[in-house]
């Protein structure tokens, strides 16, 4: 009975996920055999370096890779035990409309500049046909506007009237539509002023505890993830190199690539400040890459068995996971 249980609540789980991108000759090993889950009501922050795969790994849970220069070699993507990656069509558009929606980065590119907000946030109902009568469907838009924060007044505004967080609320409205219980999150505040981007956490926050939603937070921005994830995981270029409960990697990282991210953040004081990492070294290409560290050209801790052989994600504490010949047997 508790297997049952512990697999119910599983929104998420990828497994040994392979994709590649291909152009003429080349191919890009975009994601190269990750393995990650995410439990009901929970966040996983996704970070890493713009090329780190992050945005690939996000399409894959829609099964929205651009094809056919895009292409999924292997492995699996279950959403609530179900593999995205086997669906039909039917299947893939009961999905993206009842079970999973996404929150675009640009909320303006994302919006379409000839329908108004309130058109913009009937969309996915009226192709759904959840709510066939027109009445009962301008109802609903009011309640999702209402809940992230929308006037009412701004029923027909156009979004290039409006500032950006307003914007990105209406892309909340939208992807809230259908009552989705899980919702990726590609980078949905880096567009946006520090100041917009904690009213845009905070709303998603109490959305989440209000519906019990699940998310996986894509970004770059380490300072925003702390604060808005409950797992954290790292990649660079393709590969998970560690992953942890938040505060724990925050306080404990282990790999050298995850130290230099976290010394980049901003720090608000004068003494005492932490010594910042810089990163050397040229960056491993992703096109057609050996079977070593990626990240090997680039630290300062690298061994002779970095440049001949890939290390393997493993479990060095509870719950705390990393990739790395030179820190793998820092157990605590």
């Amino acid at each position: 009975m508790e297997k049952k249980r512990d697999e119910w609540e599983k929104t998420l789980e990828i497994k040994d996920l392979v994709i590649h991108y291909t152009s003429d000759s080349e191919t890009v090993y975009a994601v190269n055999g990750i393995d990650m889950e995410i439990s009901k009501g929970k966040t996983l922050g996704l970070v890493g370096e713009t090329g780190a795969g992050k945005t690939t790994t996000a399409l894959s849970i829609l099964n929205l890779i651009p094809e056919p220069s895009g292409k999924i070699i292997s492995g699996e993507v279950k959403v609530k035990g179900k593999d995205v990656l086997q669906m039909g069509t039917q299947e893939l558009r009961s999905l993206r409309g009842d079970q999973v929606a996404m929150i675009f980065q640009d909320p303006f590119s994302s919006l379409n500049p000839r329908k108004t907000v309130a058109e913009t946030i009937e969309e996915p109902l009226i192709l759904s046909k959840m709510i066939p009568d027109k009445e009962k469907r301008f109802i609903r838009v009011l309640e999702l506007m209402d809940r992230v924060g929308l006037a009412e007044r701004l029923v027909n505004i156009y979004p290039h009237e409006l500032d950006g967080g307003r914007r990105q609320r209406i892309g909340i409205a939208r992807a809230l539509a259908l009552d989705p219980k899980f919702i990726v999150c590609d980078e949905p505040v880096s567009a946006l002023d520090v100041s917009i981007q904690a009213q845009i956490l905070n709303l998603m926050k109490k959305i989440q505890k209000e519906m019990g939603i699940t998310y996986i937070f894509i970004t770059h921005d380490l300072s925003v993830v702390n604060h808005f994830s409950d797992d954290i995981a790292v990649m660079y270029l393709g590969r998970l190199v560690e992953k942890a409960p938040a505060e724990e990697l925050f306080q404990s990282p282990l790999h050298p690539y995850t130290k230099a991210l976290l010394s980049a953040i901003p720090v608000l004081r004068i003494h005492n400040r932490p010594e910042r990492m810089l990163l050397k070294g040229e960056i491993t290409s992703p096109v057609n890459p050996k079977p070593i560290c990626r990240f090997a050209n680039r630290c300062s801790l690298a061994k002779e068995i970095c440049s001949s052989e890939e290390p393997e994600l493993l479990e060095v504490s509870p719950g705390h996971f990393v990739a790395c010949h030179c820190c793998k047997n820092n157990k605590k």
